[in-house]
């Protein structure tokens, strides 16, 4: 049921504000019911509606639990500091439409100069205004993308820039992260190949797959897979996705792939496999970006159906 007429349009319902900052809807409520985060307006029909205070609260929310501070601590901050700072502009843009230019050129700038509080403002003002995947593939994967071409020329400055720019960007995105093991939908199993440290593109696979109504248990890089293998069996996932950016031994590589598949069907994603390639032990190619690949993994359920029973591998 669409809002009432007379709901102001910088209001959104509560799936609309999920899909903006990261986080499941699940989660928002029991922010809003048990430490009071958010302050949603009702229709005269009871409808919720939430407002960019509301996003802007829960950025600050999840920025405080990347910390390392507790739930309602982090509430009780975020309500304190944005009580008592009045709000900042915001860019009314529909949902769904293109990061600003000018914003997604604030955060690279930020990024390349290693500026931390810039960087953090150009992130909040993205995430209070769009939806999560307009800023990853729109402004995050691109700088991201330009970033690893000047690496590659070499450069000490740009070194430090990649390094700078990966770790930001990774604290913040798991932040958005948090909480993606919990609910009702299909489990995945996410992991970088052994040897790969980079993981920020499974990171937003995960996050993609966690709009989906999907729970995400992450391994993070240099997975060995021994160790994907002990998880498999402890929270038999409907899909496991591994990812690399470097080429694969595939003579390596065949064996042991074959054997984590026997708890769930395997997904390879990164640059170093290409959809091309001849299937590895059994496993199937996710193309596109991570958002686009989450989708599709959703909609084409590429996964063993629950109620089928793994026929391999010990329980």
């Amino acid at each position: 049921m669409p809002p009432s007429s007379d709901a102001p349009t910088s209001q959104v319902r509560i799936g609309e504000l999920s899909r903006r900052v990261g986080v499941s809807s699940e989660l928002l409520r029991a922010w809003e019911r048990r430490y009071g985060l958010l302050s949603p307006s009702r229709t005269q029909g009871g409808l919720r509606l939430y407002s960019e205070d509301d996003a802007r609260r829960v950025v600050r929310m999840l920025e405080h639990l990347a910390a390392g501070v507790s739930a309602a601590e982090a509430a009780r901050l975020t309500r304190r500091e944005l009580e008592a700072a009045p709000a900042p502009a915001v860019d009314r843009e529909p949902p769904g439409a293109p990061a600003p230019a000018a914003t997604g050129e604030h955060l690279a700038r930020a990024l390349d100069q290693l500026d931390e509080t810039a960087a953090n403002t150009a992130l909040d003002r993205l995430l209070s205004g769009f939806a999560l995947e307009t800023v990853v593939t729109e402004t995050v994967l691109p700088y991201l993308r330009e970033l690893g071409e000047r690496w590659q020329q070499g450069g000490d400055a740009v070194v430090a820039q990649e390094h700078f720019a990966t770790a930001l960007l990774r604290g913040r995105l798991l932040g958005l992260a948090r909480g993606w093991g919990g609910g009702y939908g299909p489990m995945a199993l996410l992991g970088c190949f052994p040897g790969d440290q980079h993981d920020l593109g499974l990171i937003c696979f995960g996050l993609g797959l966690r709009a989906n109504g999907w729970r995400v248990t992450f391994l993070g890089p240099d997975t060995p897979f021994v160790a994907i293998s002990e998880a498999a069996r402890r929270v038999r996932p409907a899909l496991i996705v591994l990812t690399t950016l470097t080429p694969l031994d595939r003579g390596a590589v065949e064996e042991e792939l074959a054997a984590i598949s026997a708890y769930a069907p395997v997904a390879l994603a990164g640059a170093g496999v290409k959809e091309s390639d001849p299937p590895i032990g059994g496993a199937v190619f996710l193309a596109g970006d991570p958002f686009t690949a989450a989708a599709r993994v959703a909609a084409e359920e590429v996964r063993r159906p629950a109620n089928e029973p793994s026929s391999a591998g010990p329980v």
